[in-house]
């Protein structure tokens, strides 16, 4: 059950959603990214339950992405169907394993937003769900990684031209929190400019 909704009406119509606790493999959005592994050949957390939740139709298609382009380096982002999934495509984008001190690392969390984006931009996808990416086994810390995720899902939602809806699906309410208090952080420093902000929250 979603505890947390957040909706944020943005210019041009666009619309940043914050759910949680959920669970983005039930997701109804055109697509939904997974935290990859630069093999693409699945894993444990957030990629393991898409996989599993997909079907090995998914795993097929990233094979083939495998053979061709090796290992999927950190920042980018490629796309293969959805399978069984609600959503009709997967975004697989590969996030920065944290090491403190390394301050590329952040911009490498930003490109794994720009790039899924624009990439879903490319195959005129109105929406998609994100979930917190690296803050799972490759240990970016909740609010650093709440920061660099806020700011550039904004920033490349605000650019695109077909991409309409971007909606962030974290795991549980600890993780949902920090997403939305930087979210608010943000608006309150002027750095978003919302419409309209609708709140379901306990």
């Amino acid at each position: 059950m979603t505890d947390f909704v957040v909706r944020v009406s943005l210019e041009r119509g666009k619309l940043l959603e914050f759910h949680g606790p959920a669970d983005i493999t039930k997701e109804t959005t055109e697509a939904i990214v997974n935290a990859a592994n630069s093999s693409l050949m699945g894993g444990g957390g957030v990629d393991g339950a898409i996989h599993r939740a997909g079907g090995p139709s998914i795993l097929r298609e990233c094979e083939k992405i495998a053979a061709e382009i090796g290992q999927l380096p950190a920042g980018k982002a490629v796309l293969t169907t959805g399978g069984r999934l609600a959503a009709k495509y997967v975004i697989h984008t590969v996030g920065p394993v944290y090491r403190r001190g390394h301050r590329a690392q952040a911009e490498t969390l930003a490109s794994c937003f720009r790039e899924s984006i624009r990439l879903a931009d490319d195959h005129t996808i109105a929406s998609l769900a994100f979930p917190a990416i690296s803050t799972g086994a490759f240990g970016y810390p909740l609010q650093e990684a709440a920061e660099v995720s806020v700011r550039a899902a904004v920033a490349a939602l605000n650019s695109a031209s077909h991409v309409r809806q971007v909606r962030f699906v974290l795991f549980d309410s600890a993780t949902v929190r920090a997403y939305i208090h930087e979210f608010d952080r943000l608006h309150a420093a002027g750095a978003v400019s919302p419409i309209n902000i609708e709140r379901n929250s306990p």
